[in-house]
């Protein structure tokens, strides 16, 4: 698997199972989440930086509990 094109959908489902797992893991920086997903199999390859941003920017939406009082 080339890790500058792995699927913004295989991406997405995999960081929010990571978030629901190790909550500790919301607040990583996109470097460090790579680095994670990785490390732990989810991804077979480190993932382009933009593309983690991106992934975890919708799972982080997708909680209402971590969303900012409005």
């Amino acid at each position: 698997m080339n890790s500058w094109r792995t699927p913004f959908g295989e991406l997405l489902p995999a960081i929010r199972e990571l978030y629901s797992r190790l909550p500790e893991t919301y607040l990583l920086e996109p470097w460090e989440l790579a680095h994670v997903l990785f490390s732990l199999g989810y991804v077979e390859d480190l993932v382009d930086e933009a593309q983690i941003a991106a992934a975890a920017e919708v799972a982080r939406g997708d909680y209402l509990q971590w969303r900012p009082a409005a």
